[in-house]
Formats: structure tokens, C-alpha cells, sequence
């Protein structure tokens, strides 16, 4: 005998761009998407009788999305998703919870003449902006919010020392060295009840999402800490003052090694310690660090 443990389906890689004209003004603004919805719910038939009658056709999901997106903002993707999934449950019984995930491609408006552009745009990189939100019936809606593909660097104002040496340890002590990472951080909100108490938020999760990017930066930037280990730290301590209604911050780090080529071999051409200038970026294998960051007593703000 066997039976389903648990199961959900959907459309993923939807993408979507959505063009908002100001009529007044001339200016447009664009937002462009990437969309997955997973449903779950009373749907266990279709996979162990073939009973079709309980499935929403992706091909439905994939519809619905785009529908959505004419009817409802796109931005704060936090509010775009909750739509979207508050929407499926409410709109079919036996589908109880619905999983949504959105990854928003940045777009920076183009500045010619030292003015910005009013429909004009370039791709700023490969740094993404991504949420999840879990709309399940009778248990309100929880959103994870994040930064993904930040890829940032600093030739100066890193050190590791002091940590375990023994036989297996071949790495030198620094107190300057070159920190690369691609920055990857979510932050989870306390629960919404309904998609009335997402929208009252709304401002909220923008203000987040740049307070977070702003001191991932800043604090990279500026800290010369011990280790990648203390400086997330103080990044996500930093977002939850920043933010009362988040309630955990998580970081994943990898560090990304720049390493001095010994040049001594070509006429004594000096290229280590201080007089490092050439370095041979490598792409693996790299340190990976996480972390999560929480309040030590969390209690409700909604």
C-alpha cells in the first residue's frame, strides 16, 4: 500500500513585465518578474485515482497571473503576491494553501544629459530582489522577503585571524585582504492575518527592502571586522532595528577568494604582502557562511 505524504503543483518561471504609464507626466515605470505558484490542498486524487476534477490547470494559473497583474499593482511584490495567492483560496474550496514565489528583475532608469530618462531603462547588474508568501486558509498569509545576486567587493578592510590552527591548517593569518561575496538575505515577517492587514503594510516592505540594501552595503563597506562571520551579524541586527515588523533576518554568504600570485620567480618582482597588486580570482571552492538573526523575544506590532 502506499499513499501521498504530501504534494503541490503549479506553473513556475512566469514571466511577467508590466508597463505603468503616468498620463500627466510622460513617465513611464517598468516592473519585469519572474512567477511561481505552487497550490496544495484536497488534490490527492489526481495523483492516486487520475481524478482530474480537483486540478486547477497551470495553464489556469499561469492566466490568473497575468490577469492579476492588470487588475492589481505589481509593486510592493510582498502585496503582488499575496493577491495572488489570497485569490486562489478564496476562489477554489478545496485548495488550501497557496505557495507564491517572485523574483523581481532590477531595471535602473537610464540618467541622459544628467537627467533621468522617462522610459528608458538598463539592466543594473544581476541583483535581484525576491519574495515568498504562503497564503494558507484559516492561518493568514507569511512573507519572507530578500536580496538575492548583490554581488559587492572591497580591496581593502577585512581580516581573519586568530582562528583554529592545527595539522590540517595551511591558510596564513591576515589582517588586510580583498572580501568578495554575492550577497543573498531574507527576512521573514511576523504573520499577516488577512490580505486587508498586507495592504495596510504595503509601505512598509519597501522601506525594508531598501533599508536592508542600504546597510548590507554600508556595513560592508564600512566595517572592518574580524571575520565575514561578525560582519553579517551586525548587517542583520542592523535590519531588525531598522524594520520592528520583521522577526528573523538570514544571511548566506559565500566568499568569494582573491588570492597574490607569487611573482618572485620573474626577476624578483615583488606581488605578496604589501606590495600585492595582481591577484587570480577563484570561483571554486569558496567559504560559505550563514546565519540567522531573530529578536530574543518576539511579540506581535501588527
Amino acid at each position: 500500500m502506499a499513499s501521498v505524504a504530501s504534494a503541490r503543483y503549479g506553473k513556475e518561471n512566469v514571466r511577467v513585465h508590466k508597463v505603468e504609464r503616468d498620463p500627466t507626466t510622460g513617465v513611464q515605470t517598468v516592473t519585469e518578474m519572474t512567477v511561481c505558484v505552487l497550490l496544495e490542498g484536497e488534490i490527492e486524487t489526481s495523483y492516486t485515482q487520475g481524478d482530474n476534477s480537483v486540478v486547477v490547470a497551470t495553464d489556469s494559473i499561469k492566466n490568473t497571473i497575468y490577469i492579476k497583474a492588470k487588475e492589481h499593482p505589481v509593486t510592493p511584490p510582498e502585496l503582488f503576491a499575496s493577491t495572488v495567492g489570497t485569490h486562489f483560496i478564496q476562489t477554489y474550496p478545496h485548495i488550501t494553501t497557496a505557495n507564491v514565489k517572485i523574483v523581481t528583475h532590477r531595471w535602473a532608469r537610464m540618467t541622459i544629459d544628467g537627467k533621468p530618462h522617462p522610459h528608458s531603462f538598463y539592466r543594473d547588474g544581476n541583483e535581484t530582489r525576491k519574495v515568498e508568501t504562503v497564503v494558507t486558509r484559516g492561518e493568514g498569509i507569511n512573507i519572507r522577503s530578500g536580496i538575492a545576486g548583490l554581488l559587492v567587493l572591497k580591496s581593502t578592510g577585512s581580516q581573519f585571524h586568530g582562528f583554529v590552527r592545527d595539522e590540517y591548517t595551511t591558510l596564513p593569518e591576515t589582517w588586510d585582504r580583498i572580501l568578495s561575496t554575492d550577497v543573498d538575505c531574507t527576512w521573514s515577517w511576523e504573520a499577516f492575518p488577512t490580505l486587508d492587514a498586507v495592504k495596510e503594510n504595503a509601505p512598509k516592505f519597501d522601506k525594508a527592502f531598501e533599508d536592508a540594501r542600504n546597510i548590507t552595503m554600508k556595513t560592508f563597506a564600512e566595517e572592518s571586522s574580524p571575520s565575514v562571520q561578525n560582519v553579517m551579524f551586525k548587517m542583520g541586527k542592523s535590519i531588525l532595528e531598522a524594520a520592528p515588523l520583521v522577526k528573523v533576518v538570514d544571511y548566506s554568504l559565500p566568499n568569494k577568494h582573491y588570492f597574490e600570485i607569487d611573482l618572485s620567480w620573474h626577476r624578483g618582482l615583488k606581488n605578496t604582502g604589501k606590495d600585492a597588486e595582481v591577484y587570480a580570482p577563484q570561483s571554486s571552492p569558496n567559504g560559505l557562511i550563514q546565519v540567522s538573526v531573530t529578536r530574543p523575544e518576539i511579540t506581535s506590532k501588527l
